[in-house]
């Protein structure tokens, strides 16, 4: 009958619609290396109760955050708050769709089983500084927030011009804690995040409180994603209380 064949079509065509929508996915996040302790430990769990597969690309929130700004095909991206944001006024990221995840402050570190230096004044800071062989950081020019903050903090302290000399750029992301865990440079400046999770090395503190700098990682729906419901899907499990009892598990505030 042509109205029941008309009918059964119509049947067909939504099912296929809801499966390819439900379909499991791919999904390529672009995401600074700050959360990728956290990531580690949650995102299995949202792949097998999901069915997507999770393909992250850790670098510096600049960097991310240029990628997607120069057209680069994602589905997610986490960067910094304000980064977020600009690419959302930019139309670059899904309007409404950003959530902020936790934000994650700098500490210092030194090979594991060294002794630590005294950090917990201003004073004593500028001091350890002035003293230390050697420090070691991201390479500014990639968009590393930390170095950036910090170049910008020794010139507040009057200590930008000594501290040149004795500062060690790392070109390479892997050589920020492997160079310090070696012996290499002494002291390490990084994410306490990333730094609790790094083998072979030990966090001496956070910052002085009046020099702490914090960043809030933010995450959104990339617009040019062709799978923006998955990627929705991973930005709800990801600001969960679940996922947010890991963050400051391992770090976070």
């Amino acid at each position: 009958m042509p109205g029941l064949q008309f009918f059964n079509v119509a049947v067909l065509s939504l099912v296929l619609a809801s499966a390819s929508s439900t379909a499991a996915s791919d999904l390529k996040v672009l995401s600074g290396s700050g959360v990728q302790p956290v990531m580690s430990e949650i995102i299995p769990r949202f792949e097998r109760e999901s069915g997507h597969k999770v393909i992250f690309d850790y670098g510096t929130v600049g960097g991310m955050a240029a990628r997607v700004q120069n057209g680069e095909i994602a589905d997610v991206i986490i960067a910094s708050g304000p980064q977020i944001a600009e690419l959302e006024r930019q139309l670059k990221v899904v309007e409404g769709s950003p959530i902020d995840l936790a934000r994650t402050g700098i500490g210092i570190f030194v090979r594991k089983g060294a002794s630590k230096p005294d950090i917990g004044s201003i004073e004593a800071f500028t001091h350890t500084m002035l003293t230390s062989k050697s420090i070691g950081w991201n390479d500014p020019a990639a968009g590393a927030p930390v170095s950036i903050y910090m170049l910008g903090a020794f010139e507040r302290l009057g200590i930008a011009q000594a501290m040149k000399p004795k500062t060690v750029v790392f070109k390479q992301r892997s050589e920020r804690f492997e160079a310090v865990a070696r012996g290499e440079v002494e002291i390490g400046f990084n994410q306490i995040s990333e730094i609790l999770a790094a083998p072979g090395v030990d966090l001496v503190a956070p910052l002085p409180a009046p020099i702490q700098h914090y960043t809030q990682f933010s995450a959104g729906v990339v617009a040019n994603s062709s799978k923006q419901d998955a990627a929705r899907a991973l930005l709800r499990f990801i600001s969960s209380p679940d996922a947010r009892a890991v963050m400051k598990a391992k770090g976070f505030e």
